[in-house]
């Protein structure tokens, strides 16, 4: 009897931890407001430099709760500084769970210029948080999408499937062909959703002054956008420049390829002539393949890494432009209105 309880208890606890390891996809992230307000903050202050900084709170099930956040010091490329900002981390977490804070990481903060976040150095971030935390995500935010009347804050992480193959290493067309990955399956946008608590939204409501209903704000009808658009070209052009240099890595992998099957089929021509002599003599025939042979040693195919992210940053570009442009129409129908009227 002792026996089949040690069994059925070993059983069951078996149970609860498969049923812990399989956690629900991430549905939601819940940042506070006072989060937000310090992400804002953090960013504005140091623009147009870009800035980082970590995340704290709690992974309840399906939702991801973002309760607080500290900034992370500028580093420079030195091993010392970098050393330090390590050291900085350990002790605000320290000095954080010294008084009752959640300190918890959940991922971290950056600040972008114009939406150039999708580059090798946030995805290298996210395996190494991957490593020690099972679910994280990096907040994005940028200033200067911002200033034209937009929150520009998104939250990002990593598809599965682009991690699998991102440890694999293997980025060839054959391999993305049978993973069905494309471009667009990089990353994965979670909705945010901002919460507060009752207490705040009481004292938010008591702050609200009163606002007459003649007050207009004539800063919606601002309607130069030449800077914001003119960056925004900039940076897809030289998007298309190196979009254009990828493509003509596989145009030169591709000419080397053929030109090494058309030796290939002529050192073939000539070792099977040579081996119908050989034949005819009495003599046994050589082999067909030579390993040896630099002719037959394959050519390493290019990743296409850099080409889905150099893609993804266009495809932002041009939401922005495009999206930027639709307002600037509406204002300027609405203005020729006006005057008409």
């Amino acid at each position: 009897m002792a026996n089949n309880s040690n069994t059925a208890t070993a059983r069951s606890f078996l149970q609860v931890a498969s049923t812990e390891e399989v956690a629900p996809p991430l549905r939601v992230v819940q940042i506070e407001g006072l989060v937000i307000l310090k992400i804002i903050k953090h960013c504005k202050e140091f623009s147009p430099a870009l800035v980082t900084g970590q995340l704290l709170g709690l992974d309840v099930g399906s939702i991801l709760e973002v309760t607080n956040c500290f900034p992370f010091p500028i580093r420079e490329e030195d091993e010392e500084i970098e050393a330090d900002g390590a050291n900085y981390q350990l002790e605000m977490m320290r000095c954080l769970r010294e008084v009752n804070v959640d300190n918890n990481t959940v991922g971290w903060y950056q600040s972008t210029l114009l939406g150039s976040f999708q580059t090798v150095e946030l995805i290298e971030t996210f395996m190494n948080y991957q490593e020690n935390i099972r679910r994280c995500v990096c907040i994005i935010y940028d200033p200067s999408r911002s200033n034209q009347g937009v929150l520009a804050l998104k939250a990002l992480k990593l598809s599965d499937a682009f991690m699998e193959l991102y440890r694999s290493n293997n980025f060839t067309g054959e391999k993305l062909r049978e993973k069905n990955l494309s471009w667009v399956d990089i990353f994965e946008e979670i909705p945010i959703k901002v919460s507060n608590s009752a207490l705040i939204s009481a004292f938010m409501t008591e702050l609200e002054a009163d606002s007459p209903i003649t007050q207009c704000d004539y800063d919606r009808l601002q309607l130069s956008t030449n800077p914001f658009m003119e960056r925004n070209v900039e940076f897809l052009i030289e998007c298309m420049d190196e979009l254009s240099m990828e493509q003509q890595k596989f145009q030169f992998y591709y000419r080397n390829l053929s030109r090494q099957q058309a030796q290939q089929q002529a050192w073939l021509q000539k070792r099977r002539s040579e081996n119908m002599a050989r034949k005819a003599a009495g003599e046994e025939p050589l082999p067909e393949e030579d390993p040896s042979n630099p002719i037959f040693k394959p050519i390493p195919e290019p990743s296409r890494l850099d080409s889905f992210l150099i893609t993804n940053q266009i495809s932002n570009f041009c939401n922005q432009i495009n999206g930027v442009s639709g307002q600037s129409f509406s204002r300027l129908y609405l203005m020729k209105a006006l005057q008409e009227s």
